[in-house]
């Protein structure tokens, strides 16, 4: 049993599917009883074409969607048993999201957009803006605090979204696209700060399509037609 195989797995899903406009004649199946584990600590990559239904088991393993069938548990939690307000609060404490759109409010500073998310469960200001400050030192930009988005560059502001999704310690992170607004270079700056974060203990989730930034994961699951198989692990855990 390899070292990551013998920690808990924090997402699991067995079965999993989704059919949208089920049983009309515009049934479109995004999933076909997809399975896996993904263990605390890793750095996985989900990667495949657009329509493959990588988008679909995203929006699943964030529990921003429910599936058709099959059985999903985020961190030993059954989310088939949550209603609504119970996923959105396990959303809050386990997951972080980054996305390829930054998403930033433009006439915040890097500091506030960061500590933002704490105003919605009543941090205090002096703490928000102290946890706020550590994040964003954890990410490298302890010299932009006080920038807005539209005087930083695409990496700076992707990290500024990146420390933004952490400010609740959530245990994993998952991207989805978080390198295709930016250019090589700098794309290579975040995937290496997503390598940073997974040994620092969190477990990092990536969607996307291009092979090579898949590269960077500890492992690779390869999404085709809705289906799901798992590739070799690339570098040891």
């Amino acid at each position: 049993m390899s070292a990551v195989q013998s920690r808990r797995p924090v997402i699991e899903f067995d079965g999993l599917g989704k059919v949208y406009a089920a049983g009309t004649a515009a049934e479109v199946v995004a999933l076909a009883g997809v399975s896996a584990r993904i263990y605390s600590g890793e750095f996985v990559a989900i990667v495949g074409p657009s329509g493959s239904g990588k988008s679909t088991l995203m929006n699943l393993i964030g529990c921003l969607d429910t599936p058709t069938s099959g059985r999903y548990l985020c961190d030993g939690v059954d989310v088939a048993e949550l209603d609504a307000t119970e996923r959105a609060e396990l959303r809050r404490q386990q997951i972080g999201f980054v996305f390829q759109g930054f998403h930033l409010l433009p006439r915040m500073t890097a500091l506030d957009n960061v500590a933002l998310p704490l105003t919605y469960v009543g941090v205090p200001r002096a703490k928000r803006r102290e946890l706020a400050q550590a994040t964003l030192k954890a990410v490298g930009l302890a010299e932009r605090m006080k920038h807005r988005p539209s005087e930083l560059s695409g990496g700076q502001q992707q990290r500024v979204a990146i420390a933004r999704a952490l400010i609740n310690r959530p245990s994993i992170l998952l991207a989805d696209e978080p390198t295709g607004a930016l250019d090589s270079q700098t794309g290579e700056e975040i995937l290496a700060l997503f390598e940073h974060l997974r040994m620092a203990g969190h477990t990092v989730i990536l969607i996307t399509h291009d092979p090579a930034v898949a590269e960077h994961a500890d492992r690779t699951l390869h999404m085709r037609d809705g289906m799901l198989c798992e590739g070799l692990a690339r570098k040891s855990a």
